[in-house]
């Protein structure tokens, strides 16, 4: 069952916000021969999160219906905003992170032991645009974007971050500076996005659900004007560990891609399941907003089917990061990217 991160945590972070974690019973299962031969107890694991995003259901649903606990794991998932979920796992504070490879290629700086990304969730650019109800562009076409954006103020999301980047990236490739046609806003917190634009603060705002739906509910925007999803393979959200904790541990690793393969199937072929995991984790969702959540992702291909994470999918990732100037120097694929866990657990 997920908990509400320690005191101690939060403090060995630097967050000032409090760290908001979702929670709710999981289907108890019986152990493994593991468990029991480690007198009946599971093996604790954390896993950090940037935000608690639908996006993420194939990882709160391996939780809600027991696959880890199959494997003898329990996992407790912490929410680390402003960009610490990569530093609770620099830190050891955190096991694992759910996160892009970008965010990982940039902690991985001079690291003599770095984040490898091991298996797959969200292999969409999980991004989309939205613009003040009434401010939508003329049409899609590179003039009309291009003046549609000049002179706008974008809540463009924490600085660093993906959503963030991406909207930087879609600027310089209209032909527009960032720093000079457009105005960004980059709050830390990405909630702040639907009180921004409703208030006029923001003209555009960028986001995933739930908050799509929500400004949509709300009559704050209409659907997203841009999606970046039509990006193709895009490695928005791996799930990933240290280098050492491969060398070191490589069972629990094992385990741990083995109950998120077989999570990631149930998102896939069991939509009713899906809709029940989703409410579940987000109670303050009308069903109505759950099911244009489900319905996007699933129109937008947003999860990956078999845990794997491509070369193309990591070098877009990567394309936008060095593009928008953040990233420079070298990187490899083999340096991010570790498919061993899936290779093997899709075997079998």
């Amino acid at each position: 069952m997920k908990k509400r991160m320690a005191l101690q945590l939060m403090l060995s972070l630097g967050l000032v916000g409090g760290l908001l974690v979702g929670c709710g019973n999981k289907q108890e299962t019986a152990g493994t021969a593991d468990a029991a031969a480690n007198g009946g107890k599971l093996k604790k694991i954390v896993i950090a999160e940037p935000v608690h995003s639908t996006g993420y259901l194939p990882l709160y649903l391996a939780q809600r219906e027991g696959y880890f606990e199959k494997q003898g794991l329990e996992v407790e998932v912490i929410q680390a905003t402003g960009g610490a979920h990569v530093t609770a796992v620099v830190s050891g504070d955190a096991w694992g992170v759910i996160g892009g490879t970008d965010s990982n290629a940039l902690a991985n700086n001079k690291s003599s032991d770095p984040i490898v990304s091991v298996v797959n969730v969200v292999n969409r650019a999980n991004v989309y645009l939205v613009a003040k109800k009434g401010l939508e562009p003329k049409s899609m076409s590179y003039e009309d974007l291009k003046e549609f954006f000049r002179g706008k103020k974008i809540n463009a999301g924490r600085h660093g971050g993906t959503p963030n980047l991406l909207t930087r990236y879609l600027l310089i490739n209209l032909g527009l500076d960032p720093e000079k046609d457009v105005t960004l806003l980059e709050p830390s917190d990405a909630s702040t996005v639907v009180t921004m634009v409703e208030q006029g603060a923001a003209d555009i705002g960028n986001g995933a659900e739930p908050l799509i739906s929500e400004g949509i509910t709300k009559g704050v925007w209409g659907e997203p004007f841009y999606k970046f999803h039509e990006f193709g393979d895009f490695s928005y959200s791996v799930l990933s560990v240290k280098k050492s904790t491969i060398e070191k541990d490589p069972e629990t690793v094992q385990k741990f891609t083995d109950a998120i393969i077989e999570a990631l199937k149930t998102v896939q072929n069991d939509k009713e399941l899906a809709m029940k995991n989703m409410k579940a984790e987000f109670p303050t969702m009308s069903e109505n907003a759950v099911q244009a959540s489900l319905d996007r992702a699933y129109e937008d291909n947003l999860w990956s089917v078999d845990g794997s994470i491509s070369e193309d999918a990591v070098k877009q990732d990567m394309d936008m990061l060095i593009k928008t100037g953040i990233y420079t120097g070298n990187y490899s694929y083999d340096q991010l990217v570790d498919m061993q866990f899936v290779n093997h657990s899709n075997k079998q």
